[in-house]
């Protein structure tokens, strides 16, 4: 990336700076390195790198300064989001031939969903769904079904927190959503009927890679004309089929 791609007087143009200082050869810098190869001030680099440093985007060490442990995790994030986003369209392509409705695959982050992927949506009444767009976990299927095969700390996590209302029908009581999860993790389905938005309907199930859930698919539609559960097969055999495209694929990365 070259420095005209970003703003060098703004605080996030000084810290691409501060990464973009660091060449494949580098392990440490020091302070006056980075300001040599930054031109940014010391006393304004001190304050930049201590704030990275505190979000751990670098690491202080007795020579200098490193590259951050988040740094990693987000690359690694980012690199495992990318393969899953390629194994999963075309199977998501085929569910929306199939059912002509909106298809998404989403991920769970902390106490939210995030959708990776949208496909449709022309025929149906607005969603709150677009893609990077987060939901709570509790009103929508995508985010039931991950948080049935989540972890005890997260379900009761969000259990013991307020549950926001996003239409007369969510579930904002911690008992029967909790119910409902244990059918959920029983069933391998969930499902949501106008819990996110009026008017809105929608099938999900888990997408696994080995062992662990890592997202979920889902099918969704106008209450008016769609019926979720006619199109849970549909939803499982791709939520499967993507599943087991991964573990073919972790399978080849491993020889």
């Amino acid at each position: 990336m070259s420095d005209q791609e970003f703003d060098r007087t703004t605080v996030l143009g000084k810290v691409m700076m501060v990464l973009h200082a660091f060449t494949i050869d580098d392990s440490t810098l020091s302070l006056a390195e980075l300001a040599r190869r930054t031109s940014i001030p010391k006393g304004t680099l001190h304050r930049i790198l201590t704030d990275m440093v505190t979000v751990r985007m670098l690491d202080r060490t007795d020579p200098g300064y490193r590259l951050g442990g988040s740094l990693f995790e987000l690359g690694m994030r980012a690199s495992v989001e990318r393969s899953l986003l390629e194994v999963a369209i075309p199977f998501m392509e085929d569910l929306y031939v199939r059912t002509h409705e909106t298809v998404h695959l989403g991920v769970l982050d902390g106490t939210e969903v995030v959708y990776l992927s949208k496909i449709g949506g022309h025929r149906q009444a607005s969603a709150p769904s677009r893609i990077g767009g987060r939901m709570p976990v509790h009103c929508t299927a995508i985010g039931k079904v991950l948080l049935a095969h989540a972890d005890k700390t997260l379900r009761e996590q969000v259990l013991s927190a307020p549950l926001a209302r996003y239409t007369p029908r969510t579930i904002v009581l911690p008992g029967p959503l909790d119910v409902q999860l244990d059918r959920i993790a029983a069933e391998g389905v969930a499902y949501e009927y106008e819990e996110s938005a009026t008017g809105i309907v929608c099938v999900a199930a888990p997408v696994r890679d080995g062992e662990d859930v890592v997202a979920a698919i889902s099918v969704t539609g106008p209450s008016h004309r769609f019926r979720p559960d006619n199109h849970t097969s549909s939803v499982r055999a791709a939520a499967e089929e993507i599943g087991a495209t991964l573990a073919r694929r972790s399978s080849l990365l491993r020889k």
